[in-house]
């Protein structure tokens, strides 16, 4: 019976160089991802986040996480630049913070995860923008991928354990 084979590091080539992962014979398919990222805030900065002079903190980090989204292999060195056909970034206050939850499909030949996670983590930093004159203490939290959907590697799903 054959073993299974071992999860390799796919960046790499045979000597150890960081190398762009050549995608050229995979076909195109539907690709989902989302992830999730959270800026911990005070109360007093909760409170205050209507009335930011900078204007609505929540509308530009979505704003700006969109817009990362559609950068991201000018980012990441070796991620592949997707044509994105949808993106969607949401900030909703909740107790303690806000979280963000980002977004990203494609139909291309590899995965729109770290778009999905730069738009999560681009968000996360304009929140963090648009608040520090108020803490210089905030923090940003798990920034981590929740879902993925298509593509060889299959889907996955986080789960809370």
């Amino acid at each position: 019976m054959a073993q299974p084979q071992q999860p390799r590091l796919s960046h790499y080539d045979a000597t150890g160089q960081a190398n762009m992962v050549d995608v050229s014979a995979k076909l195109p398919t539907r690709r989902t991802a989302s992830a999730t990222a959270f800026v911990e805030l005070s109360a007093a900065v909760l409170a205050a986040l209507p009335a930011n002079p900078k204007g609505n903190p929540l509308e530009v980090a979505r704003f700006a996480g969109i817009q990362a989204a559609k950068r991201t292999s000018d980012l990441i060195p070796m991620c592949h630049p997707l044509p994105l056909s949808h993106v969607d970034v949401q900030a909703e206050i909740v107790p303690g913070g806000v979280r963000i939850t980002a977004s990203t499909a494609t139909t291309a030949p590899t995965g729109v995860e770290m778009e999905a996670m730069t738009a999560a983590a681009v968000a996360a930093l304009t929140v963090y923008d648009m608040t520090k004159a108020l803490d210089k203490g905030i923090v940003i939290r798990s920034i981590q991928l929740e879902t993925k959907a298509g593509g060889k590697s299959g889907d996955f799903q986080r789960t809370d354990e």
